[in-house]
């Protein structure tokens, strides 16, 4: 079980197996990726990074997001892999990713992420 300071719940990794990726599926939002994340993921698909952002980004303001695709009556990640239900990019994913669910939102609105997380658990 993973814990972090001053969150009043643990995970469990070894849950997302049997998920279905519902962290990475759903309504749509913003994935967000800053410049180095999106240069190591666009040489780990041998892309310039012009390339990769018109492809797999779009502008906010000054900041990039993922790109979505339509999924299940909802939206995915564009790199959600469909046949295994995971993350397509699971070493190379962004920062927002990587520390879900320990997201400052879920302190207050620890019942939405009961509903989307199967490995979280009440301390």
């Amino acid at each position: 079980m993973l814990k972090e300071d001053g969150f009043s719940y643990c995970f469990d990794p070894q849950k997302c197996q049997s998920c279905g990726g519902k962290c990475c599926t759903g309504e749509n939002g913003y994935i967000w990726i800053d410049e180095d994340e999106m240069s190591k993921l666009s040489r780990y698909l041998d892309l310039d990074i012009a390339n990769f952002k018109s492809i797999f980004t779009y502008q906010v303001g000054v900041r990039f997001s993922l790109k979505e695709k339509e999924y299940n009556g909802g939206f995915a990640c564009v790199f959600f892999n469909e046949k295994d239900l995971n993350c397509g990019i699971y070493e190379y994913r962004p920062k927002q990713c990587k520390t879900f669910p320990f997201w400052s939102y879920f302190k207050k609105n620890y019942n939405e992420l009961e509903k989307e997380c199967i490995g979280v658990k009440q301390l």
